[in-house]
């Protein structure tokens, strides 16, 4: 993943957690819509990894 993808990534999730969901769609909607197939694959795969980023809770733990 490039590292500007990476960059704002982080800063979506970051302002989501701030409560400023229309700012971080405007950062990471550029990002998602240009992103090749490759690229792609590796944000879903950031993002499933990082889904406690975007929503600041600890993951539930799974008995």
């Amino acid at each position: 993943m490039r590292p500007s993808t990476l960059r704002a990534l982080n800063r979506a999730a970051a302002l989501t957690r701030q409560n400023r969901l229309t700012e971080a769609v405007l950062i990471a909607e550029p990002v998602l819509l240009t992103a090749d197939s490759y690229e792609g694959g590796e944000i879903l795969r950031w993002l499933a990894a990082h889904v406690t980023d975007f929503t600041d809770e600890s993951p539930k733990e799974t008995r």
